[in-house]
């Protein structure tokens, strides 16, 4: 064997090794384990209704989660793209800021926010009412989830508008175009590629968001928190092993979706 091959060898051979031992080891213990409790384990999640509405819940609140920061980070980049003005590099700078915390600290501000102590909680006492909270169902994660994105999308959708060629909207613009045919002819195609990875990106982000979840989620249960609590609080693995592996699956074939899609948007 030559140098150069031994070289490459001996560099390969770490990586190999942390593969086979904390991914591909722990994989295969993964889809061995519900064979433990024979092949209808496999299939809890559609069978059981606890678990069936657990996952409708999770996809449900990711799908409405990616849609609305797509919406909205395509809406703040392109303004951010497109206008030049003082405190702008300050302005994108605050807005992902959210990028540096753990899902924990924003279910925190959550709290905060709307919690029983929180700020919305003392404003309706004070005013005569009831104290108002919001953070521990539907309302709070979704809220939370959408903070926790958003950064990301306005990141990307400021970097993609940055680079789209003016040239095309000008052309459309000198044809008689309209802003919604300019949008719908110019922008649309011209974002799709990051369309499809940041959405892939942001409901796989939702789907198995864990810290935020487990920070707020005690009137809304989502798949993260199931898994969690059958294998923490019933030592259920089969079963915890069995969602894992339909929470992957889910997670996996939206991104595979994703990623086909956007290489034939940006071809």
């Amino acid at each position: 064997m030559r140098r150069p091959q031994l070289i490459l060898l001996a560099c390969a051979l770490p990586a190999g090794i942390f593969f086979l031992a904390f991914w591909l080891l722990p994989a295969l213990q993964l889809l061995a384990l519900p064979a433990r409790e024979g092949a209808s384990a496999y299939f809890a999640v559609l069978t059981q209704p606890r678990y069936l509405t657990s996952m409708l819940q999770t996809l449900t609140l990711s799908v409405v989660v990616t849609l609305a920061t797509l919406v909205l980070g395509a809406a703040v980049g392109l303004y951010l793209a497109r206008q030049r003005f003082a405190g702008r590099r300050l302005l994108l700078a605050v807005l992902t800021l959210p990028l540096s915390f753990p899902g924990v600290i924003v279910g925190f501000f959550v709290i905060l926010l709307g919690g029983r102590q929180g700020l919305v909680a003392d404003i309706s006492s004070s005013l005569g009412g009831e104290r108002l909270t919001f953070a521990y169902g539907l309302l709070g994660l979704f809220l939370a989830y959408l903070y926790f994105s958003l950064p990301r999308a306005i990141a990307a959708y400021t970097a993609a508008a940055e680079a789209m060629d003016p040239a095309l909207e000008e052309a459309a613009r000198s044809l008689g175009a309209s802003r919604i045919a300019i949008a719908r002819d110019v922008w649309v195609p011209e974002l799709a590629p990051t369309t499809l990875a940041c959405g892939a990106i942001v409901f796989a982000t939702a789907m198995g968001a864990f810290g935020t979840a487990f920070t707020l989620a005690s009137k809304f249960e989502v798949i993260p928190i199931t898994i969690y609590d059958e294998f923490t609080n019933y030592a259920n693995f089969a079963l915890a092993a069995s969602l894992s592996i339909a929470l992957g699956l889910v997670t996996w074939a939206v991104l595979f979706i994703a990623r086909r899609f956007s290489g034939e948007a940006g071809a």
